[in-house]
């Protein structure tokens, strides 16, 4: 028992002697560009959500069995590059024309966070929770 009482004393006096080291830090300063480069262009995220907001597209996202207001939400909850990502593909679509590739990019980031459990939009799914 003796023993015991010792190593577990070296082991605490190792540790707290461990933690009472400073610990190495580094600093760079980081230049507007790199700082402004990751994130997104204040519109995209205001583009998309209006882009989701026009008749047709709430219409259209019905139509398919989604809560429109699920859709919106997800939006806001999206990474800033898949709203770039988003957002370029509304870029590419006609004027007035096929909106569908957009609907089905949307229906699929929908399916896939409600399989991984983060969102609960359609019922045919079940989480891998």
């Amino acid at each position: 028992m003796n023993a015991f009482k010792k190593l577990t004393a070296s082991l605490l006096v190792v540790c707290f002697t461990a933690t009472a080291l400073p610990m190495q830090a580094s600093a760079a300063i980081v230049s507007t560009q790199e700082a402004s480069s990751s994130s997104v262009p204040v519109g995209e995220r205001d583009r998309v959500i209006g882009f989701l907001s026009r008749e047709d597209v709430r219409k259209s996202i019905e139509a398919q069995g989604v809560n429109p207001q699920d859709a919106l939400d997800r939006v806001q909850a999206m990474s800033d590059q898949e709203v770039q990502q988003l957002a370029g593909r509304i870029d590419q679509l006609p004027a007035g024309g096929d909106i569908l590739g957009v609907l089905f990019t949307v229906f699929i980031v929908l399916l896939v966070t409600d399989i991984l459990g983060l969102t609960k939009v359609f019922p045919f799914t079940r989480s891998v929770r």
